[in-house]
């Protein structure tokens, strides 16, 4: 029997947002279709803007990247009508409206085919103003624009990225041009935003490979800004989590770096990249081994020294484990991102134990109510269940305490499978997990 002791007396400060995702709500389509209530009801903290132009709901071919929304490069940038601002004003809207802050992602979508975006400017301090201009419009109302609160902005998208053949589909230049490129326009809207959060670039993992290594020698020696570093982990075990953060953290201290915000803002269940494995990897997304995953991942990342998890990606498309393609009907991942919302609006994380191989949790409280999310989590298609003791002590609740247990399988959507009243404050249940099961159980004073 794996045991998971959980002190709620014992407060180890915020649920921090591992619920955070790569981009908003599916707008409603000429087909009349949308996905704004079930993805408003997670109460996602955060909405990463990558990728958005892939998705015609967001507005397509004209949403979110720089030189989309700044068509001409050789036009004025300080002339309003150089801009093309409409379809993302309302894919930001709409994502501000489901309760969600937008996470800007300035540069170029990924690039599989022909390079357009991707290419470095042809002038980095140019790019930087008309990325001024984009901050403008969507904070402080330039060309008939909005008061958003956009606090991170976000210079590029894996510079390092490299497809099997060699090739970048992310920046066609040199690292050094790269590292120059990010000089320029990180100290430019520094400069015009101090109170704005810059950082970057995306990495497609904190390892210490030559273009990290040599971004953050130079963010040191050219003090340049450098609020948060984002990266990214695809992988298929949650521990890869911490690993990561441990990794950038190492890396960081090479130079003496103090530590910024650690944001892992892409990352999601991957076998491999490559023929079957990447099919298989594309399934199990989608379906209930991928909402474990969540589960599991989520909980490393409270855990360990990290900032903020992003994942990839509730826009509706084969990476996604939360939304259907066609129906915009929840998938299983849906609802473990349902289940950890119990957390974040309990706020505090309490002291966990959770030190079981292929068990998985974490807990927070409000000092009267509590709950844990545990799931059973293995990178294997059929496993034995697990036999789960929960010792529960810290609540603090004189006239006794009622349990709900609410279950993700293949059966039941996060849906209340049983309940227990207890009448002390020092008391275990008992778990009886399948293979992928994640429970949420909460605990509320009667």
């Amino acid at each position: 029997m794996k045991t998971i002791n959980v002190d709620f007396s014992q407060a180890l400060g915020k649920i921090k947002p591992m619920n955070a995702v790569n981009n908003g709500p599916h707008g409603i389509s000429e087909r009349g279709t949308t996905n704004f209530p079930d993805y408003a009801a997670l109460e996602i903290p955060y909405a990463r803007n990558h990728d958005a132009s892939f998705h015609s709901a967001y507005g397509g071919e004209h949403t979110v990247d720089v030189h989309r929304i700044f068509r001409n490069f050789d036009a004025d940038e300080n002339d309003p009508r150089s801009y093309i601002f409409e379809p993302t004003d309302m894919y930001t809207k709409n994502t501000f409206a489901a309760g969600t802050k937008v996470f800007y992602r300035l540069g170029a979508s990924i690039e599989h085919g022909y390079k357009f975006g991707t290419y470095p400017p042809r002038d980095y301090a140019k790019w930087a103003r008309i990325c001024e201009h984009i901050i403008r419009h969507y904070t402080e109302g330039w060309a008939n624009g909005f008061a958003y609160d956009i606090e991170y902005w976000e210079i590029w998208n894996e510079p390092d990225c490299c497809n099997a053949d060699g090739s970048n589909p992310c920046w066609q230049g040199t690292d050094e041009e790269f590292i120059d490129f990010y000089e320029v326009a990180s100290k430019h809207l520094k400069k015009c935003f101090p109170h704005l959060k810059i950082g970057g670039p995306a990495f497609t993992a904190p390892k210490h490979g030559p273009l990290q290594l040599a971004f953050l020698r130079a963010v040191k020696e050219r003090n340049m800004p450098f609020d948060f570093y984002s990266f990214h982990r695809y992988y298929k075990k949650p521990e890869e989590v911490a690993r990561a953060v441990e990794v950038a953290k190492a890396s960081l201290d090479m130079f003496g770096i103090e530590k910024p915000e650690l944001i892992l803002n892409e990352w999601n269940y991957i076998r491999g990249w490559l023929k079957e494995d990447w099919n298989y990897s594309l399934r199990m997304e989608r379906g209930l081994k991928g909402a474990s995953f969540i589960a599991g991942s989520m909980c490393i990342g409270q855990a360990c020294d990290l900032d903020m998890l992003m994942y990839y990606d509730a826009r509706p498309c084969g990476m996604s484990g939360l939304f259907d393609t066609e129906t915009l009907a929840p998938r299983k991942g849906y609802y473990v991102f349902y289940q950890f919302k119990d957390l974040r609006r309990l706020g505090t994380a309490v002291k966990i134990d959770a030190q079981n191989e292929n068990i998985y949790s974490c807990a927070a409280g409000d000092g009267k109510n509590g709950a844990i999310m545990v799931t059973h989590y293995q990178d294997l298609d059929e496993a034995d269940a697990e036999d789960v003791c929960l010792k529960i002590e810290g609540m603090n609740a004189e006239n006794g305490i009622r349990a709900e247990f609410y279950l993700v399988d293949e059966e039941n959507n996060c849906k209340l499978v049983r309940e227990e009243l207890l009448a002390s404050n020092v008391f275990s249940l008992h778990l009886k997990m399948k293979l992928f099961d994640t429970y949420l159980v909460k605990l509320s004073a009667i």
